[in-house]
This record gives C-alpha cells, sequence and structure tokens, in this order.
C-alpha cells in the first residue's frame, strides 16, 4: 500500500527569514510530512538578499531535525496556487501575527480555494513574536537598533556584512 505524502507550502519573500517566519515552518512541520517554503520574489524588484542567498539562510536557520522534511525553492511570476499544483501540495500554511494579517490574508485563501480547491491553514503566530517583520528587522537594524532574538544569528551577521548597524543614521 503506498502512503501519500502530506506537503503544504509556506510562502513569503523572507527577506530575511524572521524567527517568525521559522516558528511557522517548524509547526507547519508538525502537521505535515512535508514542508515546502517557497522563496517568492519579483524579478523587476531588488531586495535586500539576493534570492539565493535568502534560501541560503533560510537553510542555515533550520532546526537540525527538520532539515529532510523542509525544502526550500525560489518561485516567481507565477500564481501561489499553480506552486501548490506542481509541488503537490494540498494546503497552504500562514502565520498570523493579529487582526490585520487576518484581514489582509482571508481573501487570498478564499481566492486560492476558489481557482483549485487549495485550503489555507492559518496559524497564530508565537506572542512575542508578533511585532516581528522582515521590513520592521531591516528598518530596525538600519538605524542602529539591536535585532537580537528577532533573527538568526546567521541572518544577523548576514545584514551585518551588508549594512553594518547604525550606517544608515548618520
Amino acid at each position: 500500500m503506498r502512503t501519500l505524502t502530506r506537503r503544504c507550502v509556506c510562502p513569503g519573500s523572507f527577506d530575511p527569514v524572521t524567527h517568525g517566519h521559522l516558528d511557522v515552518v517548524e509547526r507547519a512541520a508538525t502537521l505535515f510530512d512535508e514542508v515546502v517554503v517557497a522563496v517568492l520574489h519579483n524579478p523587476a524588484k531588488n531586495g535586500t538578499f539576493e534570492v539565493p542567498r535568502r534560501i541560503e539562510l533560510i537553510h542555515a536557520s533550520l532546526p537540525e531535525e527538520l532539515r529532510d522534511r523542509v525544502r526550500v525553492e525560489a518561485f516567481a511570476g507565477r500564481l501561489l496556487v499553480d506552486v501548490c499544483r506542481d509541488v503537490g501540495a494540498t494546503a497552504i500554511v500562514k502565520g498570523l501575527r493579529g487582526g490585520t494579517d487576518f484581514a489582509y490574508e482571508m481573501p487570498m485563501a478564499r481566492m486560492n480555494k476558489h481557482l483549485t480547491g487549495v485550503e489555507t491553514v492559518f496559524l497564530p503566530g508565537d506572542p512575542t513574536l508578533e511585532h516581528v517583520s522582515s521590513s520592521l528587522v531591516k528598518e530596525v537594524h538600519r538605524y542602529g537598533g539591536d535585532i537580537t532574538g528577532m533573527v538568526p544569528d546567521v541572518v544577523l551577521a548576514a545584514l551585518e556584512e551588508l549594512e553594518p548597524r547604525g550606517s544608515a543614521a548618520g
């Protein structure tokens, strides 16, 4: 008898990956056999980190025990439901920090269900990380604030390489 793999997609730009992202991925791995971290990007936009570097940082940030069950891939210029179909995912997993995230995500979840039947699973974010977003982390770092505990150490080091903390404040 063949066993089906329960696979989900955790989408995002992950520019950079935060502890909030990793919390969602780790929790998704308890619900699904395989998690595909889909690094979605717009080739016309320049991010803080190039897509291959984002993938490296995600891999380096994953707990060792999850590395064989979490796949990280880049996707551009396509609908998330098409990504799900191509990787064989039955669900999209999204973390929610609060009501604003829910209001933003719900119409997309309904559209994805309408288009292909793929379900969206919402996981409430860790309350200690609800203020953490990639854009805020980058801004706080740029102006000299301490983002320790918001991103993995490898991400903090990568941000320091690009722009030493506080270099924009001068």
